[in-house]
């Protein structure tokens, strides 16, 4: 009996030191969202170096003729696409590094103070997967804006290929807006759903 005592002992005590270290393996997610900052910062950084070269070259726009303003104009537009779509690439990782540190580390406080944002508040993996997959839709979308500025039909066909590929596109944002309003509407079906019981017991009480 005392050497099942003992054994037992030494089970739960074992199991007590693996527990917290497996508990604990979790901070290796430190790794993932400092470099998800990082990356954000990094794509931050390049993005407004990349404007601020475009504002640099737009300084003698007024001295070109018609034609050099023209393709001036397309280039600046082009850049300017560009340039969302890697300030759109910089939020993605920035929900991704927000989102992780929430689901296996800490909340973030902050984000629930006064001045925080509910876009930042990342609840379960659903929930940062819903928010991530509507950003990188937003940034398919400013790519395919950014290559069909430059597209001259030429012909029936292609003129009816480029009107698919708009239908596409105002598809998914369509797609975007419908699942947006179901994940805020149904939670509060949901509320409404779980307060019956209550008021149930409630009348049954009175």
């Amino acid at each position: 009996k005392q050497m099942q005592e003992i054994s037992r002992k030494f089970i739960t005590m074992f199991e007590r030191i693996f527990e917290s270290i497996l508990w604990n393996s979790r901070l290796v997610v430190y790794f993932a969202v400092i470099a998800s900052l990082l990356a954000a910062l990094g794509l931050f950084y390049m993005t407004t170096v990349d404007v601020y070269d475009m504002l640099m070259h737009l300084t003698h726009y007024a001295l070109l003729d018609d034609a050099e303003q023209d393709n001036l104009r397309a280039d600046t537009v082009a850049h300017v696409v560009a340039a969302v779509d890697g300030y759109l690439l910089g939020i993605v990782m920035l929900i991704f590094s927000f989102g992780i540190y929430e689901l296996f580390i800490s909340e973030i406080d902050a984000a629930k103070g006064e001045h925080g944002s509910s876009m930042l508040v990342i609840t379960s993996l659903d929930d940062l997967k819903d928010r991530l997959a509507k950003v990188i839709v937003m940034i398919l979308v400013v790519l395919f804006f950014e290559h069909a500025i430059h597209i001259r039909p030429h012909g029936v066909m292609e003129l009816l290929y480029y009107g698919i590929g708009i239908s596409f596109v105002a598809g998914a944002l369509f797609l975007l807006h419908k699942a947006y309003a179901t994940s805020h509407t149904t939670p509060h079906h949901k509320t409404e759903t779980h307060r019956h019981p209550v008021l149930k017991q409630e009348d049954a009480h009175h």
